[in-house]
């Protein structure tokens, strides 16, 4: 029964019935010539979904054999119909739909090139752009990568700057999480597991794990869900385990906490989670190991301890200015400091999430990252934590970008997820993802075929560096590390344009602890309180002086 159904299910109905069609016209051809031209029509269209069954170049012509070729058509003959599948991007323009093509052109290694100039108006208010050198410079060939770990931590990493977000197994499905971490141990970048704790599926190829703790503190949890010291310490002290990194909140939903329904939990999920299979799986939408910033950063020197020194730091979407300012007063109450901070924009998110907070909770990648970036130079901590972005991060571009205003690395989800097959058709919380990425049933996941997906997840990666080198090149630099503020322009509208060292306040060493003159961020800094978060908030006259 279960075959018949899978047969002659959507996915499949179509194969199935060119199947028989087949067979019923060959029984047929044996007593009515006229049976043969159908019969070999049919026997063609046969022969073509079998192999797409069985081939393991497109995930698409795995789940949907024989239909999918028609997507294949629409992609050819894309720039006639562009008015029709035009999307905008985080600035407004409509490119992002060029941008997903680039991604799947990298990952397959093809090439990556384009004709006839720039599709977007570079006259409209918003446009960016990387301002390059008459003296350009040959572009380097070896591997971008920096060092994370403070003074205090004893087991610091080279890590490339450009790795796997933050995507949990249940989220994804156990193919596309083998040929992430296949893929990121063949590129030697790091792989950040999601809140869903570390699965065997993320063992298999033992590519460097970013293990992330939510709320929910999965993989490291007691039975009532509270924070287990000797669990954390059992799994951090894992090799493969190379920075540890606490979740305050995402940029998809910042300030909302989650549940996986009971039956969702499978056997699987609940081994990796440390929870019971079949209930409901909570991810509360604050903490409970900490309720004050002076209690987080003892955790966090507490992380560090128990992990025998590797990198800590914490991942957060900026809301209110005054709560980072308050963390920021804590670091220096207690003298612990994060080795890094990865500053979520509200843009990005691969999952689900309520509208409400996909479009108008959190703060933009590019103002927490420039507010995080001043906040720490202000006081001092700058040079000892390192930042990492994310947020819609997929090209060279959005990564010089970044990089110029504060960020040391990126964190890439979509496009990792495009690699591995993503065709963005936005059934993520449906169980039902046409390419098995963001699925769990088994049937469908096996058309993420695990060696050909680690590679061109590997081939994204490297190709987009390689991009992101010609870019800096051009700009006369040997590293993104140079990469500045002025470097990159913006329109405002027809008659002006500024830099970002233009357009953004920007603090000097130590200017929040000598006292400062900005305004956004002096009223911010006196609201701050290293023992409270946001206790009672501010006045309504408080407010307008911090956002003004």
């Amino acid at each position: 029964m279960k075959f018949l159904r899978l047969a002659f299910s959507r996915r499949y109905v179509l194969l199935t019935g060119v199947s028989v069609a087949s067979l019923v016209l060959a029984f047929l051809a044996t007593v009515f010539p006229w049976a043969l031209a159908p019969l070999v029509v049919t026997s063609v269209l046969t022969v073509i979904g079998f192999h797409d069954l069985l081939q393991t170049s497109h995930s698409i012509l795995r789940s949907y054999p024989i239909a999918a070729h028609f997507r294949f058509l629409f992609e050819e003959i894309r720039p006639e119909i562009r008015q029709y599948f035009l999307e905008s991007d985080t600035d407004g323009t409509p490119f992002s739909r060029d941008k997903r093509a680039i991604v799947y052109q990298r990952a397959k290694g093809a090439l990556d090139k384009r004709p006839f100039g720039t599709q977007r108006d570079v006259y409209a208010p918003g446009f960016e752009w990387l301002s390059h050198s008459l003296s350009p410079v040959d572009p380097p060939k070896s591997p971008f990568r920096i060092k994370v770990g403070g003074p205090d931590c004893t087991q610091p990493y080279s890590m490339s700057i450009l790795n796997i977000s933050a995507m949990s197994f249940g989220a994804l499905s156990a193919n596309a999480i083998r040929a992430l971490n296949k893929g990121a141990a063949m590129g030697n970048f790091a792989h950040d597991t999601g809140e869903g704790s570390i699965s065997s599926y993320h063992r298999e190829n033992g590519g460097d794990l970013i293990w992330e703790i939510g709320s929910g503190y999965f993989g490291c949890r007691n039975e009532d869900g509270s924070f287990s010291a000797d669990r954390f310490a059992a799994t951090a002290s894992d090799p493969q385990v190379k920075m540890i990194e606490l979740k305050l909140s995402q940029g998809a939903k910042p300030g909302h906490g989650g549940v996986l329904p009971g039956p969702k939990v499978s056997a699987e999920i609940a081994k990796a989670r440390g929870v019971k299979q079949g209930v409901d799986c909570v991810s509360p939408a604050r903490h409970s190991a900490f309720t004050t910033p002076r209690e987080m950063m003892v955790f966090i020197g507490e992380l560090r301890r128990l992990s025998g020194g590797k990198p800590v730091g914490f991942k957060l979407c900026i809301g209110h200015p005054w709560e980072f300012l308050s963390i920021c007063k804590a670091m220096l109450a207690t003298g612990i400091y994060p080795d890094f901070i990865v500053v979520d924009g509200a843009e990005g998110g691969t999952g689900a999430a309520p509208l409400e907070f996909l479009d108008h909770v959190g703060m933009p990648l590019r103002d927490g990252l420039i507010f995080v970036h001043n906040a720490l130079v202000g006081i001092n901590a700058r040079s000892r934590i390192k930042i990492g972005a994310a947020g819609k991060i997929t090209s060279a571009f959005d990564m010089a970008r970044v990089m110029a205003i504060g960020a040391d690395w990126c964190n890439s989800a979509r496009g990792f997820m495009f690699a591995v097959g993503c065709i963005q058709a936005q059934a993520c919380h449906t169980d039902r993802c046409p390419t098995g990425v963001a699925t769990q049933d088994p049937v469908r996941q096996r058309a993420v075929v695990v060696s050909d997906k680690a590679e061109r997840v590997r081939q994204f990666q490297a190709a987009t560096l390689k991009a992101l080198g010609e870019v800096i090149a051009a700009a006369g630099l040997y590293h993104p590390s140079e990469l500045r503020p002025h470097h990159v322009s913006k329109r405002i509208d027809m008659e002006q344009v500024r830099t970002y060292a233009e357009l953004h306040p920007w603090l000097s060493a130590g200017e929040l602890l000598q006292g400062t003159d900005e305004p956004h961020f002096r009223h911010a800094w006196n609201l701050a309180d290293a023992d409270h978060f946001n206790p009672t908030g501010p006045t309504s006259e408080e407010s307008i002086k911090v956002f003004t």
